[in-house]
């Protein structure tokens, strides 16, 4: 039975959709059957995987409207081990789609239940917001995973995104669990990194993953390619990163097992 991981963070710009990709294309390296699931109308994990978002015909939209099943959506072997429910801009047009649905946070859940035996790990991308997307992709999922990025406002809108778990996780999804925060865009070289990590990890009474994941150019590059980093560049930092993340993902599971 797969377990099932929403990305998130209200923040735009932190490294959740580079942490979309790659955490799911390491754990699909390691031998894990994943599925990946692209629930931010941008669509940018759907073209980091090499999929034109603009020819697509059936996306994830698809499934939400409840006129398609999610297995009729999934483009299949992506990569090696790597599936994806895609997405694109008419994504966006769910939050209107969406009003007066009867139990409308959980038809994301519905729809994953009938596939989720098939999986080792389902990865969601959310939006950059705390839109009824993201609330139906935690009302689905197991945990939740936080990107920080190494900046003076990281702490900013952490509070506020905390509280929208603990709330889905009494009104919606009791089993829900943060899963952790992980650092993003670490540059060595300034101070400041350091700082906002040491910061976090004392104001924050939170799982935080060992795992950094630096400031790359390979990482940055690779999307614009179609291919996450461990194909773009296997012997990157950033590939390295993320296979030492997706190592901590899956032991994390033995954990809470």
């Amino acid at each position: 039975m797969g377990r099932i991981i929403a990305i998130a963070n209200q923040k735009g710009g932190v490294g959740k959709t580079t942490t979309s990709i790659n955490l799911a294309a390491c754990l699909a390296e390691k031998g894990q059957k994943v599925l990946v699931i692209d629930i931010d109308p941008q669509g940018n994990t759907s073209s980091g995987f090499g999929l034109d978002k603009d020819e697509l015909e059936d996306t994830i939209y698809d499934v939400i409207l409840q006129e398609k099943s999610l297995k009729d959506v999934i483009v299949k072997d992506v990569i090696e081990n790597l599936d994806i429910a895609p997405s694109n801009v008419n994504l966006a047009g769910a939050e209107i789609d969406l009003i007066g649905v009867e139990k409308r946070e959980y038809v994301l859940k519905r729809a994953i239940e009938k596939v989720k035996d098939s999986y080792d790990f389902i990865v969601m991308d959310c939006p950059p917001s705390l839109s009824m997307l993201t609330v139906n992709a935690m009302s689905a999922a197991d945990t939740v995973l936080v990107p920080i990025q190494c900046e003076y406002y990281a702490l900013e809108g952490l509070t506020q995104l905390l509280h929208t778990i603990e709330l889905v996780k009494q009104r919606l999804n009791k089993k829900l669990e943060l899963e952790g925060v992980v650092f993003t865009m670490y540059d060595s070289r300034t101070n400041l990194s350091l700082q906002v990590v040491e910061n976090v990890k004392d104001n924050l009474n939170q799982t935080i993953y060992k795992t950094i994941i630096p400031r790359n150019v390979r990482l940055a590059e690779a999307p614009s390619h179609g291919q996450p980093i461990n194909i773009y560049d296997s012997k990157s930092a950033g590939a390295e990163a993320y296979r030492l993340l997706a190592e901590e993902v899956i032991e994390r599971g033995f954990e809470v097992k």
